[in-house]
């Protein structure tokens, strides 16, 4: 039997229906992630968004656009020695992925949130603050802190966890170079359980001079195993992935969230 040929120009009607029967996945927002800083770290923030996301095939993933720009100013040098400036690069890759469709920004790097009112007046979409939501998941008081030079001299984890109620012990000049080695060994690639037995010791004085929990306040320290610590590990880039998928899957609750109703 012959069927009729359908015309190649749809009328107005034709494409409001076509329209209203589209999958409705465009809920879900377009994640633009500023990477490279450094390129590990922003691979095991994509990483840990795929695992914690509950999708059942391909299509369910959120759409995600990364844009790891390796050039970026070291972002200690320029908040402490003077270095290059950053902004330049950082809003440019903001610009570029506004531009490219991202419905809001995430930036896998601690330190450069000291210029995050800088990305967000660059663009005309949300930037997420991971620092804040790390801030938001604390329970409980004094939190030890490992972080670069460059974010413990801005008070960046200082002052938010201070707003809250959360008193922050810093490490004793000694055992902050030693995290600076740690972060430098990861960014050269070395392995990192030898990083974690540089920073182990440093998390039990800090438990020692009273901290009940530690935050993993660099994305390369994310990279350390916390598992094994003498107090409990929270996990910056952890925080930063589930606030992205609030973010970019509305009405989306975690399991454990799930759990505790």
């Amino acid at each position: 039997m012959n069927r009729p040929r359908l015309s190649p120009t749809l009328s107005a009607m034709e494409r409001r229906r076509a329209a209203s029967q589209e999958p409705r996945a465009t809920e879900k927002k377009t994640v633009g992630v500023l990477g490279g800083m450094g390129p590990a770290a922003t691979v095991e923030f994509y990483r840990r968004l795929v695992v914690a996301t509950p999708a059942a095939a391909d299509q369910e993933h959120l759409r995600v656009l990364i844009d790891s720009d390796p050039r970026v100013p070291n972002r200690t040098d320029a908040i402490l020695r003077g270095g290059p400036n950053p902004m330049p690069w950082l809003t440019a890759m903001s610009q570029r992925l506004e531009a490219a469709g991202a419905e809001f920004l995430v930036m896998p790097c601690n330190t450069a949130h000291a210029y995050i009112d800088e990305i967000r007046g660059s663009v005309s979409i949300p930037a997420l603050d991971m620092i804040e939501e790390t801030a938001a998941a604390l329970d409980r008081s004094p939190v030890g802190l490992l972080a670069t030079d460059g974010t413990i001299q801005m008070g960046l984890y200082q002052a938010v966890c201070e707003a809250r109620g959360v008193r922050v012990l810093v490490p004793e000049p000694a055992d902050q170079r030693t995290i600076m080695n740690a972060i430098a060994s990861i960014k050269r690639g070395d392995a990192q359980l030898g990083a974690k037995s540089m920073i182990a010791p440093v998390v039990d004085r800090l438990a020692r001079d009273g901290a009940a929990a530690v935050i993993a306040g660099c994305t390369e320290i994310s990279l350390i195993p916390g598992d094994g610590m003498a107090i409990r590990w929270i996990d910056g880039l952890d925080c930063l992935v589930a606030a992205t998928l609030r973010d970019a899957w509305p009405g989306f609750v975690p399991e454990e969230s799930k759990e505790a109703e």
